[in-house]
């Protein structure tokens, strides 16, 4: 799950990680409202109106603009809100631009980055931090990767002060400001692990000319699997910024990831899902989708999931790969014949059955008197799927 950058903020507020004054716009009216109450309560003219937007490198498309004036900044709110914004992360597509923070302009001393995910590698949350902040840090980890400083959490004891002084000193910081940075660090490594994070990022994250730290961004993402013991999270996400199938696919427990090909996938298991993806890939096909049903899926959740795969203008076939041990292969041949009678399905489908009850459910695909091919193992259903496919542009 993922929010938006001033919802971020205000996390951070309430476990005293330092941020700028802002004031968030859902339309222009407010954000014209909010220009000189920041301005007021910041004590500057200066402030900088940000789209808020689920994708990074908003600055690089215009979506972020510094403005010194109380007329520049009006332009800018007029000039970004409702925009299509494209950044390296929505795709050529872009996304409209709905919700504004104006916020107020700061005396920059440097520019850092500073990330927490966990490393699976050490099973431990890893926080990340580099000199090169403000900028894509993909770019700074591919050519100059010695820039790139990690530290461990230690689960047992949590993040320590003689770390927050060794990455003060890795980060060229002294004095104050190497101080205000470990009272940051606490509280930040508090948050991260009270919100049950999968990811926090802040990029710039800056050091002011009187000596303060403060997180100038905040991308927070979520643990799905946590969300239970924050329901009052769930009031934070913003259904215009998530992927509509996804949001279809959560209410029937679907495991559903979105992507980028034109073979629509069906597949029970994760394992067997990635399996799915790589062989289709194999064999020169692009997968649209990872799709797991789970091990007790019904009938009525496979024809979910084949409106939700036929609901992609993209999908020029689908490829069903099934291995009936928990479920039951005749259960699936049911639900994919209820999907297409219901649907109206036109894409060429390719099913693969193996396991419980699997003649039975072969015997149900044949006799149903649909268009539908039959696939010896994985690797014949992939072929089968990519060759319909590449017949259907």
């Amino acid at each position: 799950m993922k929010i938006h950058e001033y919802q971020g903020k205000q996390l951070f507020r309430k476990y005293g990680v330092p941020v700028p004054i802002g004031i968030a716009a859902t339309s222009v009216e407010e954000a014209l409202a909010a220009i000189p109450k920041v301005q007021e309560q910041g004590g500057t003219e200066v402030v900088v109106v940000k789209a808020q937007i689920h994708a990074g490198g908003r600055g690089k498309g215009g979506g972020v603009k510094v403005a010194k004036t109380k007329a520049d900044a009006e332009a800018a709110v007029k000039a970004i809100f409702g925009m299509q914004l494209i950044t390296p992360q929505t795709g050529p597509e872009g996304k409209k631009v709905q919700r504004l923070l104006v916020e107020q302009g700061l005396a920059i001393d440097h520019e850092f980055y500073l990330g927490m995910l966990l490393d699976r590698t050490t099973g431990r949350v890893t926080v990340m931090a580099s000199r090169e902040g403000g900028m894509d840090i993909e770019e700074v980890a591919a050519s100059h990767p010695e820039k790139i400083i990690k530290e461990s959490v230690n689960p047992a004891t949590g993040w320590q002060d003689n770390q927050s002084r060794s990455l003060a000193k890795a980060l060229g910081m002294t004095g104050k400001v190497a101080g205000e940075l470990g009272k940051f660090m606490t509280a930040l490594t508090r948050a991260y692990d009270e919100l049950d994070c999968s990811l926090l990022e802040i990029n710039p994250l800056i050091t002011t000319k009187d000596g303060k730290v403060l997180a100038l961004d905040a991308k927070i993402n979520f643990d799905d699997n946590a969300m239970f013991r924050h329901p009052e999270l769930e009031e934070l996400r913003d259904p215009n910024e998530e992927d509509a199938s996804e949001q279809e696919a959560k209410k029937w427990d679907l495991s559903y990831i979105s992507l980028e090909g034109n073979i629509g996938c069906m597949v029970n298991g994760a394992g067997l899902a990635m399996s799915t993806m790589d062989i289709i890939k194999f064999y020169g096909g692009a997968p649209a989708n990872f799709l797991d049903v789970g091990g007790g899926a019904t009938a009525e959740k496979v024809t979910a999931a084949f409106k939700i795969i036929t609901s992609d203008p993209e999908v020029k076939a689908i490829f069903v790969n099934i291995f009936g041990g928990i479920m039951k292969c005749d259960t699936i041949a049911e639900g994919v014949i209820k999907a297409v009678k219901e649907t109206g399905l036109k894409q060429p489908l390719v099913v693969r059955l193996e396991g419980t009850n699997v003649e039975l459910g072969k015997k149900m695909l044949a006799e149903s008197g649909l268009n539908i091919v039959a696939a010896a193992d994985m690797a014949d259903g992939a072929q089968k799927a990519v060759k319909a496919a590449k017949e259907a542009r």
